[in-house]
This record gives structure tokens, C-alpha cells and sequence, in this order.
């Protein structure tokens, strides 16, 4: 049987103007998470202004919640999926339409999610820059070798394609290390903190204590989260791998191979833009990608799966 996996994007892929959908469906979910963050969400997305959704602490809940939306309106027309996972934030959406966690409480949490993040180092002492071309072991011993600062192997998003983080004058040493060891391409990320590395432990431990405030349900579609690589069907497992995300690399080469070994033959990226889509193709060739970010995509993906 081929089964299909829905997976959910991450930071990044935001844009003022998603989701252009009236649906009731659609409305709902904004209305629902907008009474937790007590201002107007759809406004935010659909007219901005941009440099306000790029904040973290926006984009977090702005993205969870365009990737819940199409979820349910995929839901609606009689939609499911065999497995769920999300890259880094994404995993949160995963959590909620698998029915671990509500949306109202997944908005709440993300929210200090980008807080914690942001404010865990000061603006402008930490970042994160792309790595293509070089074996993950390299790139994770060239991490290891640099004693100027932090920096740590963040995401393994495909094979070729490693995301170090850290403090930024470690990273900027690593990044001319790998360069000099052949790295085909070095691309510094437009982003306000190193996510994904030791020094989001602090963040971590303050996550933490809001997430034992939070009451977490057994899945109700298998989730695959990041930093196990592995489904986890145990809500207080899963609490704790949402701990180590903050701080430990986001596994997800690991997480579509995985999905593959399964029996998974199609990959649905429910959310704005293509970025899971184009990783899982390097990953893959023989996995099939669709996008749903309308419901235009939904019609389309009712004929082809």
C-alpha cells in the first residue's frame, strides 16, 4: 500500500499574502488563534507589514496557523494522511492535526517559542549560514575543530545541504573552513539568532516549564518528529523532544528517509511555499511531492493521489 506522509514548513516561508482563501474553515482557525494573541492575525498576514512578519515571534504563530487552515480545509473534504511531520516549527502543525495538541495552546506556545528564541542571544552576536557540497561528517568535524566559539551542525535539511549555527564569528571560521574544504556554495540565512544550537538551552529550559503547564494527547496520525527521526506516539516523549528541538539539529534527511522506510510513496507539504518540497527531491527521486497552499491545490491533489 502506498501511503502518504503531510509535512508542514518551517521559518522562511512566510510571505505577506499567503493563504488568499475565504473559506469558513479558513476564517475559523484565524479568528481562534487571534483571541490568543490578541491581535488581528489574517490582517498581519495578508497586508502586513512584512518586516513585522519576519519577527519570530510573529512568523511562528502566523505559519503554524496557515499550515493548520489548509490542513483543515484538506480535512473537509474527507482528507487524511497516513503520516505527519514538520521541519523545526512545522513540527508543531504536525502535533496539531494529529490531535496532540489544540491549536489555541500550540499558538500560545509557539509564540514563546519565538520569544525565548530571539531574546536567548542578542541581536546581532549569533547566526546561522548554509553549507552545500560537503559530506555531513565533514561538516560536523569542521564544527567540532573551531574553538573561537559555538557552532554546531543545526539542520541536516538533505543530502549536501547542512545549516551550521551558532555565535557569529565561530560560524563565520567554520563557514571558511568548509569552503576551503570544497563546499560548492556558503549562504548566510537572514535570520535574528542561531536556532537549533547549545546556545538555545537557556530558551529550552523556559519552554520547558511552559510545556508541563500544557496537557498533550496520544496521536492520533503517527508524527515524526525532529530530532528522533522516529514516530513517537508518547505525549510526554514528545514534550521532551520539543525541548531538545530548541537546542539539538533538526534531523530531516533522517525524517523523509524514514518516512520512505515506512511505506511512504507521496509527500504533501501543507503550508506556504515549496522549500520541503524541493529538500525531500534531493532526498528522493522516487518519492512523489505535491503542494497544498489553496484550495485550488486541494482539487488537484484529490485527482492525482
Amino acid at each position: 500500500m502506498n501511503m502518504t506522509a503531510f509535512v508542514f514548513p518551517g521559518q522562511g516561508s512566510q510571505r505577506v499574502g499567503m493563504l488568499l482563501e475565504s473559506k469558513q474553515a479558513v476564517a475559523e482557525t484565524f479568528n481562534s488563534a487571534s483571541e490568543v494573541l490578541d491581535y488581528d492575525l489574517w490582517g498581519l498576514i495578508q497586508d502586513g507589514p512584512e518586516t513585522q512578519l519576519n519577527q519570530t515571534e510573529y512568523t511562528q504563530p502566523a505559519l503554524l496557523t496557515a499550515s493548520v487552515a489548509l490542513w483543515r480545509l484538506w480535512q473537509n473534504t474527507g482528507g487524511t494522511a497516513d503520516y505527519l511531520a514538520g521541519h523545526s516549527l512545522g513540527e508543531y502543525a504536525a502535533l496539531v492535526a494529529s490531535d496532540v495538541l489544540t491549536l489555541q495552546d500550540a499558538v500560545s506556545l509557539v509564540r514563546l517559542r519565538g520569544q525565548l528564541m530571539q531574546s536567548a542571544v542578542p541581536v546581532g552576536e549569533g547566526g546561522m549560514t548554509v553549507i552545500m557540497g560537503l559530506d555531513d561528517d565533514q561538516i560536523a568535524e569542521i564544527c567540532r575543530q573551531v574553538d573561537s566559539g559555538t557552532v554546531e551542525a543545526a539542520n541536516f535539511n538533505a543530502p549536501g545541504q547542512v545549516v551550521i549555527s551558532g555565535s557569529n564569528e565561530a560560524v563565520a571560521v567554520a563557514a571558511e573552513a568548509c569552503k576551503q574544504a570544497g563546499a560548492k556554495r556558503v549562504v548566510v540565512l537572514p535570520v535574528s539568532a542561531p536556532f537549533h544550537c547549545s546556545l538555545m538551552a537557556p530558551a529550552a529550559e523556559r519552554l520547558q516549564e511552559a510545556l508541563n503547564c500544557i496537557e498533550f494527547a496520544v496521536p492520533q496520525i503517527p508524527v515524526i518528529q525532529n530530532v528522533s527521526a522516529r514516530v513517537c506516539a508518547d505525549p510526554a516523549d514528545i514534550k521532551q523532544n520539543l525541548v531538545k528541538q530548541m537546542y539539538a539539529a533538526v534531523r530531516w534527511t533522517e525524517c523523509v528517509q524514514e518516512m520512505i522506510a515506512l511505506g511512504v510513496a507521496s509527500m504533501i507539504e501543507c503550508g506556504p511555499g515549496k522549500v520541503l518540497t524541493g529538500l525531500s527531491r534531493r532526498i528522493s527521486r522516487d518519492l512523489k511531492t505535491h503542494n497544498l497552499a489553496s484550495e485550488a491545490d486541494i482539487l488537484t491533489l484529490q485527482e492525482g493521489l
